[in-house]
């Protein structure tokens, strides 16, 4: 989440990554299980959620450079939801959050546990929630699509909750990922918006993007694989590149260690390949 926390650090925000409990290489247990897909208790779900970003926040608020009487909370789908939860039972100072591609209990494309029940979820949150908040869900969504994301917003609102609605224009194979360093272009916008109908504008002009490496994209890459690169830049350490001879890649980005990051490119690559070599790691080119 770097490159999206950086979007906000420019417009003048303290921005803050929160890894919830059970999450990554957190500690202890996940907190947010809603139990099995028959029967699922998505509001405990919601409120374990919204308990962790509550001890955050208040751990933030002992720090100076934190202001903490003016908080937006952002979340993208599980977050999405948590952040949802969190509107319904907010602390002092959060003033507006924004929701993209918000949900819970999808197991596959299309597949959503007990949707009824996540619904009555949004319903019993909105009967709590009045701070303004953004959705946005992307037509191509293969996990809460818009038609699924409407019948959340219409039980959400139904007790007087504050939502501004937008089902975005199909992003990628997957508009679930809207939310990403790929989608800044289209997501940015609609939140600068959504803050400044709100008075919440930190900085009339943003600051300058992180310059991005000064890397070339290697040759043999399609122009499929050249998107892929554009993006790997913009990606958080540790991350790694790999490639073979005939154009195949892989990488991946946000790991503990090069060694796994160099670990998982390969292995990605290798499955498109049968020899590919590491050939960035961070933001250094390896020399062979």
């Amino acid at each position: 989440m770097l490159p999206q926390a950086v979007e906000f650090a420019r417009r003048g925000w303290a921005a803050v990554v929160l890894m919830r409990r059970g999450y990554g290489s957190s500690g202890g247990g996940w907190a947010e299980d809603y139990g099995a897909c028959a029967h699922p208790n998505y509001v405990a779900a919601g409120a374990a959620s919204a308990a962790d970003l509550h001890a955050a926040i208040a751990s933030l608020g002992s720090r100076p450079d934190i202001d903490t009487s003016r908080v937006i909370g952002v979340g993208v789908s599980a977050g999405g939801f948590a952040t949802v939860a969190l509107a319904a039972d907010p602390p002092a100072g959060l003033v507006a959050a924004i929701n993209f591609a918000g949900g819970r209990g999808s197991l596959h494309e299309h597949e959503v546990c007990r949707v009824g029940r996540l619904v009555d979820a949004y319903r019993f949150f909105g009967k709590r929630a009045r701070i303004p908040m953004l959705w946005v869900y992307a037509e191509n969504d293969h996990f809460f699509a818009p038609q699924l994301a409407k019948k959340f917003k219409e039980a959400f609102t139904g007790g007087g909750a504050n939502v501004e609605f937008i089902s975005a224009p199909a992003f990628g194979s997957d508009g679930h990922n809207l939310f990403s360093p790929g989608g800044i272009s289209a997501w940015s916008g609609l939140v600068d918006a959504f803050l400044q109908r709100q008075g919440l504008v930190m900085r009339k002009t943003p600051l300058p993007p992180v310059p991005r490496p000064a890397l070339a994209a290697p040759a043999m890459l399609s122009t499929n694989g050249r998107k892929a690169f554009e993006t790997y830049l913009m990606s958080p350490p540790h991350k790694a590149f790999a490639l073979s001879r005939d154009g195949h890649f892989g990488w991946q980005s946000g790991q503990r260690t090069t060694e796994l990051a160099s670990g998982g490119a390969l292995k990605f690559c290798r499955q498109s390949a049968k020899i590919c070599e590491v050939v960035f790691v961070d933001d250094v080119a390896i020399s062979k």
